[in-house]
């Protein structure tokens, strides 16, 4: 489970899209108050910043538009509430570029 703290234009098909499905699942963990995974750091550093979440879901929207996918799946952003940035990291985005380096997929890192 991960969401990256790097634009979205820099990321792959599978990442912009992979991301996109796992920030949908914290979303419902989070404001559903769903048990699995509720523990897992990706998800405990999104509590209290719903606000910040939803932001990113719209940045990672606007890159899949771009790039000419469908979207069918908006966040009701009457739920978006709590910090509007991120600032808590499982890895820092320097070590993000290189996981994703080390991948050797089509990211733009």
């Amino acid at each position: 489970m991960r969401i990256w703290d790097l634009s979205p234009e820099r990321l792959c098909r599978s990442h912009l899209l992979g991301e996109h499905r796992e920030l949908h699942a914290i979303w419902s963990i989070l404001t559903n108050n769903r048990k699995g995974y509720s523990g897992h750091p990706e998800v405990l550093r999104w509590k209290g910043k719903l606000k910040a979440l939803f932001l990113r879901h719209e940045d990672l929207v606007s890159e899949m538009l771009r790039r000419g996918y469908r979207h069918e799946s908006p966040l009701d952003s009457a739920l978006a509430r709590g910090a509007s940035v991120q600032t808590v990291y499982v890895d820092f985005p320097e070590d993000q570029i290189l996981r994703l380096r080390s991948k050797r997929c089509e990211c733009d890192i």
